[in-house]
């Protein structure tokens, strides 16, 4: 959780965020207070501090970006966390996403393949006064076993499969949040979705529940491939 070390300059740009994750359906308190609470502009380069409350994606460098905060709060939502969770995060990036699962969760593991990312997550999650959070360097789509197992598991990063490892690694009644391959999912679960899939992925989320796993599509996405043993060659 933060300290309260918010830079109180741009408390109205975040007021004006959360109009706008509002208007777009985001109804989960929770998921608006800690939108409200945690300093984006701390998490984005210098030079884009002025487009930091902005519902749009901005690159953090090595090919990444901080996604855009409509997709990060539906996702969030997706997740339906009640504040006691260990949760695993597949995609430090810039670290805002894991300062925002540090107000909603009790633990969270935050794995990034990009040394110098993680280390500048780790930056401007210190910056923000973020508590909670512990950022490692590995491949994500191995998960992070060693604090295993989780009540809820986000990917940033669209794979081809589901990574067996990280349903290993997801507690009973556990959720996995992820972009699929749009390959992966069955056609009539597609006709379900209330708009087509973009880029050809789908967020799904998979919920374990008496050893079993059961997969619902959320909607459409459109991220950064999951680079790993059980992603995406970084050669592809």
């Amino acid at each position: 959780m933060a300290a309260g070390r918010l830079g109180d300059t741009y408390g109205g740009y975040r007021a004006r965020l959360l109009e706008r994750l509002r208007a777009q359906g985001i109804q989960d308190l929770a998921v608006l207070r800690a939108f409200g609470e945690t300093p984006r502009h701390l998490f984005v380069p210098e030079a884009l501090r002025h487009r930091a409350y902005e519902d749009g994606a901005l690159p953090i460098g090595h090919g990444q970006t901080i996604s855009q905060p409509t997709t990060q709060a539906r996702y969030l939502e997706a997740l339906g966390l009640s504040g006691t969770e260990r949760v695993l995060e597949i995609g430090t990036g810039s670290g805002y996403q894991a300062a925002l699962l540090s107000h909603l969760a009790r633990v969270v593991v935050s794995v990034e393949r990009v040394p110098p990312l993680a280390q500048a997550a780790l930056a401007a999650l210190d910056e923000a006064a973020i508590t909670g959070v512990v950022v490692v360097v590995g491949d994500g789509s191995l998960g992070w076993p060693a604090e295993a197992p989780y009540d809820a598991i986000l990917v940033a990063a669209a794979s081809p499969v589901v990574p067996k490892p990280l349903l290993r690694q997801l507690a009973e009644g556990g959720r996995l949040v992820l972009p699929l391959d749009v390959g992966q999912v069955p056609a009539e679960a597609l006709r379900a979705l209330p708009e087509p899939p973009g880029g050809g992925q789908v967020l799904v989320r998979i919920t374990r529940q008496g050893g079993q796993y059961y997969a619902e599509p959320l909607g459409a996405a459109l991220f950064v491939p999951l680079i790993g043993r059980h992603g995406f060659d970084q050669e592809t």
